[in-house]
């Protein structure tokens, strides 16, 4: 199983994240990681849920624009350089990385990178031939 990760586009005013951070809470889901990039305008909330498709119904029953997509979900050394690691490992398989964001999980140990790539596909298949940890569906929503 994939690491689905739900995209909401939201209105940039006073208290329309808050409405939708509370609608996840209302519907009982938890957030494993998010990431959120704004224009003047609008923005772009990017979140990683145990129940991806439970909250993308949550959200559009309450007039929200929701989209799930892939993701690749990589454990990456805590320590200078284990990010640029990973980068040139998709460089050198000639995959873009269209954005990324990161968390620490609960012990610690590890970040755990986000990765959006041009080819989700490609991107898994390098970085494990590689020798990174991809993470599973399962294990990102359980951290």
């Amino acid at each position: 199983m994939e690491v689905k990760q739900i995209s909401l586009f939201l209105e940039n005013k006073k208290g329309r994240l808050w409405e939708a951070l509370n609608v996840l809470a209302k519907a009982k889901i938890n957030i494993r990681a998010l990431s959120i990039a704004d224009t003047s305008d609008f923005g772009i909330l990017r979140l990683i849920v145990p129940e991806p498709e439970k909250a993308k119904k949550a959200l559009e029953k309450n007039n929200f624009t929701v989209r799930e997509n892939d993701v690749i979900a990589v454990g990456v050394s805590d320590k200078p350089g284990g990010l640029a690691e990973i980068l040139k490992i998709l460089t050198d398989a000639d995959i873009n990385v269209e954005y990324m964001y990161a968390f620490v999980e609960k012990s610690g140990q590890k970040a755990i990178v986000v990765l959006r790539t041009d080819s989700i596909s490609k991107g898994k298949k390098a970085l494990k031939q590689a020798g990174v940890t991809v993470l599973s569906a399962q294990q990102v929503y359980s951290l």
